[in-house]
């Protein structure tokens, strides 16, 4: 069992990376094997969570997912794989909490390939404040919410039914705002997206 410092079950919370886009605006080139720091943008995704504290990570691919497969190194890392990705990233939600599914996971926190400028610190944080299956949890940014986003397992039937296009998770959390707790991550993290060939600078 892993434990945190406060003796949580951090074990319970599985980590849910969101890799499955095609990188439109990049010319077609998947998100997920962008090159950060020599390896697959991925690897550096997988390896921010686990450093923030998620001991299991579920990795949910799309585009190209076979390529990133073979390119990609991610030991004990389950893959799930989203047939509907160009619908959008709702698609991509629903697949990841499909997949937790019987693993006995009571929360997830969801993370996104292409926010590199989010480290370790803003997950710690994020999941501290995650305490049981009913929480709801969101790193913000100046006040505004972002990623990465905690799901207790009581929200994911709702969260499901309404994640559709590239929406996600806005909806469900929108109408459940009075539940939701923001965490403060903007000292320790930027949330930038790659998104455009400009974007490409933020990657080393």
């Amino acid at each position: 069992m892993t434990t945190s410092d406060t003796g949580r079950d951090t074990a319970a919370v599985t980590g849910l990376l969101l890799a499955a886009g095609g990188g439109r605006r990049l010319g077609g080139r998947p998100k997920a094997l962008l090159t950060h720091r020599g390896r697959p943008l991925v690897e550096h995704a997988v390896a921010t969570l686990r450093a923030g504290g998620c001991a299991r990570v579920h990795i949910v691919l799309g585009a190209r997912a076979d390529e990133v497969r073979a390119r990609a190194l991610l030991p004990d890392c389950v893959l799930v794989d989203n047939p509907d990705w160009e619908q959008g990233m709702g698609t991509s939600l629903r697949a990841g909490l499909d997949s937790l599914a019987g693993t006995g996971a009571r929360a997830a926190l969801v993370s996104l390939v292409d926010q590199p400028g989010i480290g370790p610190e803003a997950i710690a944080r994020v999941l501290a404040a995650g305490t049981s299956p009913g929480s709801l949890v969101s790193a913000a940014y100046d006040g505004v919410r972002g990623h990465p986003v905690l799901f207790g397992a009581a929200h994911w039937p709702g969260i499901a039914a309404t994640a559709t296009g590239d929406r996600g998770a806005r909806a469900y959390l929108k109408e459940h705002a009075d539940r939701l707790t923001l965490v403060e991550c903007g000292d320790v993290a930027e949330a930038y997206d790659i998104d455009t060939e400009a974007d490409l600078a933020h990657l080393e």
